[in-house]
């Protein structure tokens, strides 16, 4: 069983092998582990290390490591990246925490996905993993007083212009930023994108937890719920950072209750992203797999989707990179398993964009009218972009 789950590694070099050894190895063990790479080239491995936001956690291995097994160079870059992650995680836990009060003041229950809490959470740490900003879940009915109040702290919303809505079908979150204290803040309805199946907020509240960082009460996700929610991200992302990988791995080593997650799977369909997060940590990471585990491991889609991503892993391609490229396409097709998701792209072309309101300027009590007319209006700006040229 465990043979059909192997992936082909040959082609990684051997920089990003050493980062998976060193990621998966004790502390002790590093010394020892170093001795077996040789010839390393030491800036690349350094460029691995920043792209997959690992740097906190390789810090905290390499750190007490003389200049004959590893340059010094490397080891004061990385304190200095890991120096300024601590004050970045330390401002967000203060931003957290004001938001988390600001919002149950005004009756507005709120859950963070990611952040201070979940480096605290499955790494005992908050200086161990990265976050460059907020990510927060709200009932979909809440958004206009939530955006009120933000507004009023002094947050800029960034965000496309939009008709009928257009926003609730083909987004699932919007962010704000706060010019003066530097933050960013991501305001979710959904934790995934349309058609992705999840459970309601009201499942996912009566489920939550509360984090011991903070003073004031912020709460969490489910240890399952956040599980799964930290699969489905990284696998519509590619897994193209490590750290993704680095949290499923932390979060199984805290124990996850597996009956009550594959209960969920069943539920929401997304077996085959679960196959492919354990394949990828066990086969990079070392993670103990058991048998209440396996039955996810097994299916053969978790396979070749585990084996697609090992490109995006290994290039460090920016995210907006990595979405423009036809292999990458080929990868979002082949996790839709549903007829939904794989016609839903198809019916989003139907719905009307901005671009039609700029075509056809129609009073806002007739915008209805966009839906029929948006084939006509769409072949009209092609049939003008064609004559222009």
């Amino acid at each position: 069983m465990e043979n059909r789950c192997n992936l082909d590694l040959d082609f990684i070099p051997k920089e990003l092998k050493l980062l998976l050894e060193i990621m998966k190895a004790e502390n002790e063990d590093v010394p020892f582990l170093l001795e077996k790479y040789k010839n390393i080239d030491w800036k690349l491995f350094l460029q691995l290390v920043m792209h997959h936001r690992v740097y906190p956690v390789i810090y905290s291995k390499l750190k007490n490591l003389n200049e004959n097994v590893i340059p010094k160079s490397v080891i004061k870059t990385l304190y200095q990246e890991y120096k300024k992650n601590i004050f970045q995680m330390l401002g967000l836990c203060r931003e957290m925490e004001q938001i988390s009060e600001l919002f149950t003041e005004n009756s507005i229950d709120v859950l963070f996905l990611k952040g201070p809490v979940i480096a605290a959470d499955i790494y005992d740490d908050i200086s161990l993993r990265t976050s460059k900003d907020l990510d927060i879940l709200i009932p979909i009915n809440c958004l206009q007083k939530a955006e009120k109040l933000l507004l009023n702290c002094g947050f800029e919303k960034k965000v496309d212009p939009y008709i009928l809505n257009e926003w609730k079908w083909k987004s699932h979150h919007i962010v704000y930023f706060h010019p003066q204290r530097n933050i960013q803040l991501e305001i979710h309805w959904r934790m995934q994108p349309r058609p992705w199946r999840e459970p309601s907020f009201s499942e996912l509240w009566e489920r939550r937890r509360v984090s011991p960082i903070t003073t004031y009460p912020v709460n969490l996700l489910g240890k399952e719920d956040l599980f799964l929610y930290l699969v489905s991200h990284g696998a519509r992302h590619a897994w193209f950072r490590l750290r993704w990988l680095l949290d499923i791995d932390k979060l199984l080593g805290k124990g996850i209750d597996f009956e009550k997650t594959n209960l969920l799977l069943k539920k929401y369909n997304n077996i085959h992203i679960v196959g492919q997060a354990l394949i990828l940590a066990s086969q990079l990471l070392g993670t103990p797999i058991n048998d209440k585990m396996k039955t996810s491991k097994v299916k053969k889609s978790s396979k070749e989707l585990a084996q697609m991503v090992l490109f995006f892993i290994k290039d460090m391609l920016p995210l907006e990179t990595i979405m423009s490229t036809n292999d990458y396409e080929r990868y979002k097709f082949s996790l839709k398993t549903s007829n939904l998701h794989k016609i839903y792209p198809i019916l989003l072309l139907f719905y009307p964009t901005i671009a039609d309101a700029e075509t056809l300027r129609l009073p806002k009590s007739v915008h209805f009218l966009y839906f029929p007319f948006r084939p006509f209006l769409w072949a009209w700006r092609t049939a003008t972009k064609h004559t222009k040229s």
